[in-house]
């Protein structure tokens, strides 16, 4: 496992919790994703250790493989980083009616702070 710090970039941090939280060893990950065999696990690697970040092409394919909205990989708020890792698991209706929840409750703010 590489070795992650309050100080590791964001990308390194939620890269490693999706991986883990999928079950896949950095081998794995990469493979699934693409990479020749030979430098799967290194690349994941770097990109968890923080040394490298993959182009946005290759952080879609391995949130892909993840099952994780690329926005997870990228986010500092833990918060929305939860809501994320729901996100897919909701449906078409439950994520529109998500959304409505959030404009009633911003614009009724909005309108308090008139």
């Amino acid at each position: 496992m590489a070795k992650r710090t309050e100080n590791s970039p964001v990308f390194a941090i939620r890269l490693a919790q999706a991986r883990e939280r999928a079950g896949l060893s950095q081998k794995q990950l990469g493979i699934l994703a693409g990479f020749d065999p030979s430098v799967a696990s290194p690349r994941i690697n770097q990109y968890e250790r923080g040394r490298h970040e993959p182009q946005l092409k290759t952080a879609k394919q391995l949130a892909e493989v993840l099952g994780v909205p690329p926005a997870f990989l990228y986010t500092d708020d833990q918060l929305l980083a939860e809501l994320l890792l729901r996100w897919n698991d909701l449906s078409l209706k439950a994520k529109k009616h998500l959304l409505k929840e959030v404009e009633v409750e911003t614009s009724s703010k909005k309108r308090a702070g008139r």
